[in-house]
């Protein structure tokens, strides 16, 4: 009996011979690699709408300021 330190396995024992089911673990790892990428999105593109409304009437109060502060010729 060989002691595993596998994900879900820690400490548990298993034999050498114990068979693997390959799609079962080519699924997780699919599974693994989508919430990461889950995560990675809502870092990336997480704001609410009350953050983008806030910094839209911000740029447009920047671009009220600059363009009353221009001289004309």
């Amino acid at each position: 009996m060989v002691k595993t330190s596998g994900p879900g396995e820690f400490g548990k024992e298993t034999s050498m011979t114990q068979p693997v089911n390959l799609n079962q673990a080519r699924k997780a790892k699919a599974r693994a690699a989508k919430d990461a990428q889950a995560v990675e999105n809502r870092v990336k593109f997480g704001r609410t709408r009350a953050e983008k409304l806030r910094d839209k009437a911000e740029a447009e109060r920047l671009a009220k300021a600059v363009d009353q502060s221009k001289r004309e010729r």
